[in-house]
């Protein structure tokens, strides 16, 4: 049997980093992948943008509910709900194959190439020291790798007060693409109400993006055609997919999808890597000198759990950061013309930073609202279909959704493990218990001082809607790093404490979640665990 140098499982933005800094420094790479990719034929016009679309464009339902109408959801809003036909094989077949079994939490997890980064929202922030520290990373290590990632991806962004929390000392970036005219009516007054604001520790500026604004190798500019979760066609919005095809051209790289990886055993030679074909159930096992596990901190733990004595019996920690939106509405643009040029990416980023330490940092990311969501709103309101399309005609120019993440650490109330399931094709499902209730008087404290802080800048809150536990798609902390080399955690170098070269480079040795999003972070940290299991 042929053993390779490196196998990486997984291929979302911490596997595509990872497998990069591997066949850079010349090694041999395997990537056991799921490899579910967009099957979807339905063709969208690429020199068109949404409004044109939508006047003209007699098979749109296609791309925007879908041929089944599956972005019609028959039943509740629930972690998933927001994703566009186009992005709907981004959870496919996982209900199947990674079964959850919890009352509260309800996670989004992905088998497609590229993972749930092929629905990334492309936030990029840096993580303070402070942040760093409280996750367990190495402020040292994290710097240049955080620069590294941002020189393989494209960040644009801009030199303002979110600098800080977002690219900070990040060199090289590209200027972002101009705001929206309801975003700057929130900008504009922060630049006459700042000094109030900052006193009362909040900070808004342009969120940093993994979005190009000027061309990058075989990537062209945004051109803000507002179809951005419809089609990536001009790679302008960073994918691991994009990553994955160009090593696919590199003679020490292979990829292996279709497969799902169960369990590892190790032995004085190799890692034995135990996985089973989606579609049929063949079973195989793949050799390597060195594993890494860029699955996912769920999906690592499964694997983990399986290969590890006593993982049966096992609880393993999670955290998972609470989030919470709210519609608003800016008056001042109810009624106007909606812009023909824009994004679906954030416009704006309002941080609040309550001690000026930026250890526990709460995040808005404030979004338009046009290409995404409309039918909800129309869920909403009291009216009948047609009333309610009239009334949301007049009030969409004038919406924002303000997206708050909050900071979350380890509670040893907050569990997964293994329970025996016989309908799933590994014999067993992931029980996850999560419960936030203690935290919940501080975080309404905070939201309601965002509310405040938005109506200064002149957007007025609605509602406050809390998503299902899980909702935020960030997750962590199963394998937490540990000095010791204690069972079911990981070595400060992202080695799996009881192994000899099983190495974990996803979030799962996180011990704190920041509110920021944690994306470059997991795709730095995955560069600098790539290199330690290079030594």
């Amino acid at each position: 049997m042929e053993i390779a140098d490196y196998i990486i499982v997984g291929s979302g933005c911490t596997g595509a980093m990872a497998a990069q800094t591997l066949s850079e420094a010349g090694v041999n790479v395997l990537l056991i992948d799921g490899g579910i990719d967009n099957n979807n034929n339905s063709i969208i016009d690429p020199t068109k943008n949404f409004s044109e679309l939508r006047r003209t464009d007699e098979n749109q339902h296609s791309y925007l509910l879908g041929e089944q109408f599956e972005s019609l959801p028959a039943e509740g809003l629930g972690t998933g709900a927001q994703l566009t036909p186009a992005r709907h094989y981004l959870i496919k077949n996982v209900a199947q194959h990674l079964p959850i079994k919890a009352s509260q939490f309800s996670p989004m997890e992905s088998l497609a190439l590229g993972g749930l980064g092929g629905g990334w929202g492309l936030g990029c922030c840096v993580f303070s020291d402070n942040e760093l520290l409280l996750a367990g990373l190495s402020p040292e290590k994290m710097k240049p790798a955080y620069q590294l990632i941002s020189d393989r991806i494209g960040i644009s962004a801009a030199h303002d007060d979110a600098r800080k929390f977002t690219a900070a000392a990040i060199q090289n970036t590209q200027s972002p693409n101009p705001l929206d005219p309801t975003s700057a009516v929130l900008a504009n007054k922060y630049a006459r109400k700042k000094k109030s604001l900052n006193e009362k520790g909040f900070y808004l500026g342009r969120p940093a993006l993994a979005l190009l604004t000027e061309g990058k190798n075989d990537r062209k500019p945004n051109v803000q055609r507002d179809m951005d979760f419809y089609d990536d066609f001009d790679k302008a919005a960073y994918r691991p997919k994009n990553t994955i095809d160009d090593l696919k051209k590199k003679l020490n790289f292979q990829y292996k999808g279709g497969w799902i990886v169960s369990h590892f055993t190790e032995d004085e030679i190799s890692v034995k890597v135990h996985a089973y074909k989606i579609d049929g159930g063949e079973k195989n096992i793949f050799q390597c000198r060195k594993l890494i596990l860029t699955a996912g901190a769920l999906g690592t733990a499964r694997i983990v759990l399986r290969s590890t004595q006593g993982g049966n019996e096992k609880k393993l920690p999670i955290i998972c950061n609470p989030y919470t939106y709210i519609p608003c509405i800016v008056p001042s643009r109810l009624g106007k013309k909606m812009p023909e040029a824009n994004n679906g990416f954030a416009q704006l980023s309002l941080f609040y930073d309550a001690d000026e330490t930026q250890s526990n940092i709460a995040m808005a990311s404030i979004y338009t609202y046009r290409s995404l969501m409309l039918f909800r709103l129309l869920r909403e309101t009291p009216l009948n279909f047609r009333d309610s399309r009239i009334l949301m005609q007049y009030v969409l120019p004038s919406l924002i959704i303000a997206g708050i993440h909050h900071p979350e650490k380890i509670n040893t109330n907050n569990y997964l493990k293994l329970e025996q399931d016989n309908n799933s094709p590994t014999g067993d499902a992931l029980r996850v218990h999560y419960e936030n209730t203690a935290t919940i008087k501080q975080r309404n404290t905070c939201e309601n001082k965002y509310i405040n802080a938005l109506r200064k800048l002149g957007a007025y809150a609605l509602k406050k809607v809390h998503p299902t536990i899980g909702g935020s798609i960030h997750y962590a902390g199963p394998l937490c790093f540990n000095t010791n080399e204690q069972p079911f955690t990981l070595a400060m170098s992202g080695r799996l404490n009881g192994t000899k070269n099983v190495f974990v480079a996803d979030g799962s040795g996180f011990k704190f979640l920041p509110a920021k999003g944690i994306t470059l972070s997991l795709m730095a940290n995955a560069h600098v665990v790539a290199k330690n299991a290079l030594q």
